[in-house]
């Protein structure tokens, strides 16, 4: 197995928020999140449970672009949210983000698991000719400029909700 473990703290938000948007997403919020870097995020297909929700993603990390679609396997609001990975086939590869809240934000935990562990230590072998040490690096990194990036703008979204009249009303 390889993990990658990135630990960010978000001032002025909660793991809810985050949660919240994450299985929600849209196109529009996630390329606001963080411009001409997060190009795609949407649910492909619903799920009233969250848990089976299929997403497509497409950003960039690092000098590496990113796409591939992601069906939810673990959903506890506001603690814990888990993706495995696809392209064309469910991937032995998880992205969890796990939120630990206080009272001036969120420790979030961002973690990549790949391969099978154990016996299986060939295909291990293989995914680390793609995961390499700068690829780890440019993830961790991404994970730390992203997500206080994400509190921010959901900050400004709850300070400022959209008003309730069109502007040619006034």
């Amino acid at each position: 197995m390889i993990t990658l473990t990135s630990e960010v703290y978000v001032p002025n938000t909660r793991g809810i928020d985050i949660f919240d948007f994450m299985v929600k997403p849209n196109d529009r919020a996630y390329q606001r999140w963080w411009p001409g870097i997060h190009l795609r995020l949407h649910n492909i297909k619903e799920s009233p449970a969250i848990v089976g929700n299929v997403l497509m993603m497409d950003e960039y990390v690092g000098s590496r672009r990113l796409t591939m679609r992601a069906v939810v396997t673990e959903a506890v609001p506001g603690k814990k949210l888990t993706w495995q990975l696809v392209k064309f086939v469910p991937l032995p590869a998880w992205l969890t983000l796990e939120f630990k809240n206080d009272v001036g934000g969120v420790m979030l935990t961002h973690t990549l698991t790949t391969g099978f562990g154990g016996t299986s230590n060939l295909f291990d072998d293989l995914l680390r000719l793609y995961l390499t040490p700068e690829f780890a690096q440019a993830l961790d990194e991404h994970a730390k400029t992203e997500f206080p990036m994400l509190g921010e703008m959901l900050l400004d979204a709850r300070l400022c909700p959209k008003p309730t009249f069109a502007i040619g009303d006034i």
